[in-house]
């Protein structure tokens, strides 16, 4: 017989915590392990009935329930907390995530979501618990390939999921990626995937972090290739720290062979972790002057930062002989060379974002893909397996890629 998931109700309404009681005597896999008036009885039998979860109201007399959460989750981490709340405003809820809570429900609500959030934070840290850490290995920890521009809307997305497919193919490595544009990431919408969790919900449920655990949270483009999602909601993004995501890139540097980073357009504090735990930056200009100005700062910026000509290379997309200037005079301006050089198709592009098919498996004869073949193989080096092209590139994408 499956063991019920035991649940402490912390609220000092009397009437709120018996009408809790009632919903939950409806569900046969749940049961209620006990009731708290405060915050302080909350503390106390928490450690002393180690229930799994706790439904804790956020206004209690004394100790707020929020005080109460992080002194649960250092004194108690074995126990899932879900705040309470009858305030719906997204400060609460990012003051609820920091102190560790794992969920957060907006009273009134129904039984049907109480449920849900009851199953799913449990289901969460069941995965965690039950996490078999992996033996340690002796392969060579993985490359990290950040895509990065300090002009938004400059094709980092695309050049990031078209570059890790690529790699995938022609190399027949395991590739991730991550995005860490963690407000307004599209890399799932870019290669047509559903993420069932995001990364919010990976730093919300991993407290020990390894291998096993961060591919729970993965959606898969193909056998290949794992993608970890930007956040849902863009107020999400807060619970994501710098701490975080570099964790995320040292674990998952023990499971791929190359990981994509797609990024913000910033100098965040996220964003400079990131640039700091990557092995190659690719920074990626355009043909028109408003990006190479902000290409230009972002150089300096790069150079005063430490970062060698080892550290990052230049990418010139949407390169266009109409536009009134010729490379040559972008490089010159950058003093920087272009490592690698896509040319505009604007018609294969829209139509491969529109699809959620990168244009290196839809159309992977075009200019446009051999340029990313070409990135590909300047970072995979000695991985890279020769074939014929285009023929050997076709059959190989459509054997890996359906």
């Amino acid at each position: 017989m499956t063991e019920k998931i035991r649940v402490l109700i912390a609220d000092d309404s009397a009437a709120t915590r018996e009408n809790i009681r009632k919903l939950m005597e409806f569900h046969s896999e749940m049961m209620v392990a006990g009731l708290a008036a405060d915050a302080a009885e909350a503390i106390a039998k928490a450690k002393e009935l180690r229930p799994d979860i706790i439904l804790m109201d956020i206004n209690m007399p004394g100790m707020d329930g929020i005080v109460a959460t992080e002194i649960i989750t250092t004194e108690a981490p074995q126990t899932s907390i879900i705040i309470m709340s009858v305030q719906g405003e997204q400060e609460y809820l990012r003051r609820a995530m920091i102190a560790g809570a794992k969920d957060y429900l907006i009273k009134p609500f129904t039984g049907d979501e109480l449920v849900q959030a009851v199953k799913q934070v449990y289901n969460n840290a069941q995965r965690r618990h039950n996490v078999l850490k992996f033996e340690p290995k002796t392969v060579e920890p993985g490359k990290i390939i950040t895509v990065f521009s300090t002009k938004g809307g400059i094709g980092k997305t695309t050049i990031a999921t078209n570059l890790a497919v690529a790699l995938a193919a022609r190399t027949g490595a395991k590739v991730g990626i991550v995005d860490a544009d963690l407000q307004f990431g599209d890399v799932a919408l870019f290669l047509n995937v559903l993420p069932q969790a995001t990364i919010a919900d990976l730093v919300r449920d991993g407290d020990e972090l390894d291998e096993k655990l961060l591919d729970s949270y993965l959606a898969s483009y193909s056998e290949q290739v794992k993608v970890l999602a930007a956040p849902l909601r863009p107020e999400q993004a807060e619970t994501v720290t710098a701490g975080h995501l570099a964790a995320i890139l040292r674990t998952m540097k023990n499971s791929f062979k190359y990981i994509i980073v797609d990024t913000a357009p910033s100098f965040s504090d996220t964003m400079l972790t990131v640039l700091d735990a990557s092995d190659l930056v690719l920074v990626v200009s355009a043909m028109d002057l408003p990006t190479i100005k902000n290409v230009k700062l972002c150089l300096e910026i790069m150079e005063s930062l430490g970062y060698t000509d080892d550290k990052f290379k230049l990418v010139l997309n949407r390169a266009n002989a109409e536009c009134g200037m010729d490379v040559r005079e972008v490089e010159e301006s950058l003093r920087y060379a272009f490592v690698a050089t896509l040319p505009s198709d604007g018609k294969t592009v829209v139509a491969s974002v529109n699809r959620g098919v990168p244009f290196v498996v839809s159309h992977p004869d075009t200019a446009v893909s051999q340029s990313i073949f070409h990135l590909a193989r300047i970072i995979a080096s000695g991985d890279w397996k020769a074939e014929p092209e285009p023929r050997g590139v076709i059959h190989k994408i459509k054997r890996l890629f359906g």
